[in-house]
C-alpha cells in the first residue's frame, strides 16, 4: 500500500460509485468461524462519535447508521503509526461535533471484506457515507485544517450544519499582518506555520496571497500591462500581468495568459511559469469552477 505526501492534496476515489449493499450480505453469510468471534455491541445511537467496526457489523455500524446519520469510516493498522496518528485525529473532530456524525474504526486486519470491496490501496483512508453511499474519499494522510473542511463538506451534503472551524491564532496574526500591509511580517508568519503544519491548505494559500500583494504593490500596473502586450512572450512581463489580472478580478485572463507562456516556452523557463500558475491558483478556493478549467488546460499543454 502506497503512503501519501502531505504536501498535496489527497487523491479522491471510487466517490458514489460503491453501494455497500453486498458487503453486508456478505457479512450476514460469514462462515462459522467468524461467529465464533466475540460477540459484537449493539449498535450504538445516532449522536454516538466514534465506534469500532468490524466485517460482522458493517450493515448495522455503517449502512443502517448511514441512513439517518453521515458515517466516516476510518481504516487504520497498528503497525502504521501515521494511521494511529489519523485515527486520533478524526475522533478528536467527531468528539467535537456531539455527534453530528459518527466516525467508524475499521482495523484493516479486522475489516478485510470490507476493505477489499471498497478496492482499498492504502493506509490510513478515509470513507465518507450518506444514505447506503460513498459520498467521498480520502487516501493517505489528511491535515487537520483540510480534514475539518473535508468533514463540513460532508455534513453539508448530508443537509446538516457544517461544524465551525476554529481560527487558529497564527494563522491570524500572519493575515493581520498581511492585510496591514506587513508583507515581510505575515510572510515569516504564514512560512513558520507552514513547518509546524505541513500541508496546511490555509498556510499555502496565505503564502500565495501575501507574495502576489507584494508583487503588485510594488509594481507599475499601467506599465506592466503595455510590457507584455507589446511582447507576449516575454516571461517575467507576462506573469506580472497575471498578477494584475488576478487582483483586477480578471482570474480567468490571467490563467489563460500564463498557460499560453508555459505552451512556448522550455525548460527552466517553462517550470518557471508553470509554478506561478500553480502558486495563482492557490489564492483562488479550491472549488473555484475557473481554476479546475485552467488546470485541465495546463494538463493538456504539459502532457
Amino acid at each position: 500500500m502506497n503512503t501519501h505526501d502531505p504536501n498535496q492534496a489527497p487523491q479522491r476515489l471510487l466517490a458514489g460509485a460503491v453501494d455497500l449493499s453486498s458487503l453486508a450480505q456478505t457479512a450476514t453469510s460469514a462462515p462459522s468461524q467468524r461467529q465464533e468471534a466475540p460477540t459484537e455491541p449493539a449498535a450504538a445511537g445516532p449522536g454516538v462519535a466514534v465506534i469500532d467496526v468490524s466485517d460482522a457489523t458493517v450493515e448495522s455500524e455503517v449502512l443502517q447508521r448511514s441512513l439517518s446519520n453521515p458515517v466516516v469510516v476510518i481504516f487504520w493498522a497498528a503497525q502504521m503509526p501515521e494511521s494511529v496518528q489519523s485515527v486520533d485525529l478524526f475522533a478528536k473532530l467527531a468528539t467535537e461535533s456531539g455527534g453530528t456524525w459518527t466516525l467508524a474504526r475499521a482495523d484493516v486486519a479486522q475489516n478485510q471484506e470490507f476493505a477489499m470491496g471498497l478496492q482499498l490501496r492504502s493506509v490510513p483512508t478515509v470513507v465518507a457515507l450518506w444514505q447506503g453511499r460513498i459520498v467521498d474519499v480520502q487516501e493517505g494522510i489528511v491535515p487537520e485544517q483540510l480534514a475539518r473542511q473535508w468533514i463540513g463538506q460532508v455534513v453539508s451534503l448530508a443537509g446538516g450544519e457544517p461544524p465551525a472551524i476554529p481560527v487558529d491564532p497564527q494563522l491570524e496574526a500572519a493575515e493581520e499582518a498581511m492585510s496591514n500591509g506587513e508583507y515581510d511580517v505575515a510572510e515569516a508568519a504564514f512560512s513558520q506555520y507552514l513547518n509546524e503544519n505541513p500541508g496546511s491548505v490555509d498556510a499555502e494559500a496565505g503564502l500565495a496571497q501575501v507574495r502576489l500583494l507584494r508583487r503588485v504593490t510594488e509594481a507599475d500596473a499601467d506599465a506592466a500591462m503595455a510590457r507584455a502586450t507589446a511582447d507576449p512572450k516575454d516571461l517575467d512581463a507576462g506573469m506580472l500581468a497575471a498578477d494584475i489580472e488576478v487582483i483586477s478580478g480578471n482570474a480567468e485572463a490571467a490563467y489563460s495568459r500564463l498557460i499560453t507562456l508555459v505552451q512556448f516556452s522550455a525548460g527552466d523557463d517553462r517550470d518557471r511559469v508553470r509554478k506561478h500558475l500553480l502558486d495563482l491558483f492557490l489564492v483562488a478556493s479550491p472549488e473555484d469552477p475557473t481554476v479546475a478549467a485552467a488546470r485541465r488546460k495546463l494538463a493538456s499543454v504539459l502532457f
